[in-house]
């Protein structure tokens, strides 16, 4: 538990790595027509398994548009879909979508006293570590250090994401392999019922 919590902190300093350039939402309005059938067209997904990016940070978006486009995060749906984009494009692409605002979601009320009990206190015999710590209480995240915000997201997204880290699929997570290490110890059982927490959150 003490090294993952050392972990954790230490992420916050890695975190830092910084792109070159600054994003212009209003630039960004024009570079996101595609990524509508998706994620509609103010970032808020109708699709529960595609995920609400309106109101992300800019940061954690950044980074997971140059993961996705470099190959370190794989997409197959984005597939193609980023390679005539520069370094500008996506930061702009961003900067738009964090600059709206994400729609509310509704949580399970079976699921929700699970998941509100791995969200807020994380599970000690486990080592298990809260979600508050880097998404906050609210889970509105911490956009300075990239980490992404969570309430409202879709449960089917959150799940998917969670399982993936898990088994290794999804590995764009740094050096220090946080979200794969702490999704390692959840059972299917509690990330259903985290993710449909998560869902509720606003």
């Amino acid at each position: 538990m003490t090294k993952l919590l050392v972990t954790l902190v230490l992420s916050l300093g890695v975190a830092g790595s910084a792109y070159a350039v600054e994003g212009d939402a209003e630039a960004g309005e024009a570079k996101v027509a595609v990524c509508g059938a998706c994620h509609g067209a103010d970032g808020n997904s109708p699709a529960p398994n595609f995920p609400k990016i309106a109101g992300q940070g800019e940061r954690y978006l950044l980074k997971q548009l140059v993961d996705i486009k470099e190959g370190r995060r794989v997409v197959p749906e984005m597939t193609g879909l980023l390679d005539d984009s520069n370094e500008q494009d996506l930061a702009d692409m961003a900067a738009y979508f964090a600059s709206q605002t994400m729609t509310d979601g509704v949580a399970d009320a079976d699921l929700v006293p699970r998941g509100e009990a791995i969200f807020r206190g994380g599970d000690l015999e486990l080592g298990l570590p809260a979600c508050t710590g880097c998404h906050s209480p609210t889970g509105q995240g911490n956009a300075p250090a990239g980490f992404p915000h969570l309430g409202g997201q879709h449960a089917l997204y959150t799940a998917k994401q969670l399982t993936d880290f898990r088994e290794g699929i999804r590995v764009n997570d740094g050096d220090s392999m946080v979200m794969q290490t702490i999704a390692s110890r959840l059972s299917n059982r509690d990330i259903e019922a985290v993710s449909n927490y998560i869902q509720g959150l606003r």
